[in-house]
């Protein structure tokens, strides 16, 4: 017996504040209603797309040949008659673009409970909070038996004829399991998906990318570089040229701000240090900017999946004086990072060791990435 698929797709998204229809909001590396679809299209024959007025040439280029689109209504239940019109099937599932994570298996588990013999199924999940009804004045009326009840979700299957039975009056609900019940219908509910959540707000967007992997688990790195004082050499430091100042010895320019943060982020997303991505080995990096090597950095940490969600480098030597050109810096240094927010200090250590005693600077970084 066939199947065909309904898609309502002509909510507005206003309460996203996207500007665009939601249906057509970016999750991970589709849209919310290219996840919707490939999830049915395995189970189902025919797919019918209700699209926002506006949008249906749009959407037919982004779906492809083989999907039906037509017209969405003022309110869900016009968009699902205007589609009910071209079902072709037995059997039809109705399906919200905004739970875009519902499975195939939850898709095939509503299936084979229409084929056993049920004409309405719907999937639920438990109720966890207790729930109270209340009056008119916001006075608690009543608290409701949480064991009895279930939070519905989509795909909802039917007997198509049953469905159309259900639509003829022209009636409107949140869902169409309910136009089944003003008949006096009986619905069955199947156990449903946390996955299938419904997506209405930027809040939401975050849960759902958790479920694709990308629930921004943050990561930590830190880095440390030191350079001794050579003559003749030009002082690069934190992005910047401090030409009163005496440069470092090294590979690149020297800039051990640069080179702290370089091997913070390496260390936060785990792609090596500063040696074993630009050593000296890599005879195409000698004399690189710090700026160069942030640069490059931020293209590999990309690359990895990462993003930065903040740095900080403290500069630790005598001089030069960070203080008079920290707002100089910290834009050079975010500029090389993409924008990535930055912040600098600088200390000395009291006339010990290589900084204290005036032979060299060194600098300490953390960064903070998440996966995107």
């Amino acid at each position: 017996m066939s199947v065909s698929a309904i898609i309502a797709a002509a909510g507005s998204g206003e309460r996203f504040g996207a500007g665009y229809p939601k249906a057509l909001i970016q999750l991970g590396d589709r849209t919310l209603l290219q996840h919707a679809i490939n999830a049915l299209a395995p189970v189902v024959d025919q797919i019918i797309i209700a699209a926002p007025t506006g949008f249906e040439q749009q959407i037919s280029e982004l779906v492809g040949d083989g999907i039906t689109v037509v017209s969405g209504g003022a309110t869900r239940s016009a968009s699902v008659r205007n589609a009910l019109a071209h079902v072709a099937s037995d059997f039809v599932l109705v399906h919200d673009a905004a739970r875009a994570l519902a499975t195939t298996d939850l898709a095939e588990r509503i299936i084979a409970t229409l084929r056993s013999g049920s004409s309405a199924v719907v999937p639920g999940l438990l109720e966890v909070d207790t729930v109270k009804s209340i009056d008119d004045k916001g006075r608690v009326a009543a608290t409701l038996d949480r064991s009895t009840l279930r939070r519905i979700q989509t795909p909802q299957g039917f007997s198509t004829q049953v469905l159309r039975d259900a639509h003829a009056s022209g009636a409107e609900a949140t869902d169409d399991a309910a136009l089944i019940e003003l008949l006096g219908g009986t619905v069955i509910v199947i156990d449903g998906e946390d996955r299938a959540l419904k997506i209405t707000t930027p809040a939401d967007l975050d849960s759902a990318l958790s479920f694709l992997g990308f629930n921004r688990s943050f990561r930590t790195g830190v880095g440390t570089d030191a350079h001794a004082f050579g003559e003749g050499r030009t002082l690069w430091l934190a992005g910047l040229h401090w030409p009163d100042d005496v440069g470092v010895e090294g590979h690149s320019d020297g800039d051990v701000a640069a080179h702290a943060i370089c091997d913070a982020l390496f260390a936060a997303t785990g792609l090596g240090d500063l040696g074993s991505n630009f050593g000296t080995n890599r005879p195409e990096y000698a004399d690189a900017s710090g700026s160069m090597l942030l640069q490059e950095t931020l293209a590999l940490v990309t690359d990895a999946g990462y993003a930065i969600s903040n740095v900080t480098v403290q500069i630790i030597g005598n001089k030069p004086k960070i203080g008079s050109r920290r707002a100089e810096a910290i834009e050079a240094l975010s500029k090389a990072l993409g924008g990535a927010p930055v912040s600098v200090s600088a200390t000395t250590t009291d006339g010990m060791g290589l900084t204290g005693e005036g032979k060299g600077i060194a600098a300490v970084a953390s960064a903070l990435v998440y996966k995107r």
